[in-house]
């Protein structure tokens, strides 16, 4: 077995940070009243994850990127059939890359409209103002109904993959998000993950805040 760094650390922060903050969406939307501040700060840092992941992707470790994610139905075919090469142990396989981009595609649109939406009684988006009235109740719809039920069944799937993979294959993902490495039977190229890409990861995470900020400054 070779050991390999296949996650880089921007891209492993950016995983774990983004759960802790999808977690504490769930709970104070739930929780509503005085806590939906929170909700609305774990929005906004749920979009800036988001924009830093969408260039990491074609700038992070070679695992991380989305040329790297095999999406096409062929490999989906081959995988489901137990044809998939040794590569598709190493980063996201076939279904995983596809439940991975949904998740993403999901979360995203959740953020926006979350942007635009206005329950009223207490809490509006920073930007529903900006909209007219149907935008706003089409975005509180999606909001509040479709994208968040949506987002908690592509968790659970997500959450119940990890398991299977874990009881049926021997599997244990979530390791490797933690520390980086996996031990692979083939030798694959292994993810840059060192002190000046680390930099860039912060600065371009820094630089998606900054945007999110003057996003959400655009309230009258």
């Amino acid at each position: 077995m070779i050991k390999v760094r296949i996650w880089d650390l921007p891209t492993r922060l950016f995983h774990w940070l983004l759960t802790a903050c999808v977690l504490g969406l769930v709970i104070t939307g739930n929780l509503g009243g005085n806590v939906m501040v929170w909700h609305f700060l774990f929005g906004y840092a749920v979009l800036s994850l988001l924009l830093f992941r969408l260039v990491w992707g074609f700038l992070g470790g070679h695992w991380s990127r989305w040329s790297q994610l095999p999406l096409q139905p062929s490999n989906v075919l081959a995988y489901c059939q137990g044809r998939s090469p040794s590569l598709h142990l190493a980063g996201h396989n076939p279904l995983g890359s596809w439940s991975i981009l949904l998740m993403l595609v999901f979360l995203g649109l959740q953020v926006v409209t979350g942007l635009f939406s206005d329950d009223e009684i207490a809490n509006s988006g920073p930007l529903s103002s900006l909209v007219s009235s149907a935008v706003v109740t089409l975005a509180t719809q999606w909001h509040k109904q479709w994208g968040k039920l949506i987002l908690i069944l592509l968790v659970l799937m997500h959450v119940l993959a990890l398991l299977w993979y874990r009881w049926r294959k021997q599997q244990s993902l979530v390791p490797a998000m933690l520390h980086g490495d996996k031990n692979l039977p083939v030798s694959v190229p292994a993810s840059r993950d060192n002190f000046r890409t680390r930099m860039i990861a912060l600065a371009l995470y820094g630089l998606a805040v900054v945007l999110v900020l003057a996003l959400v400054s655009l309230a009258p």
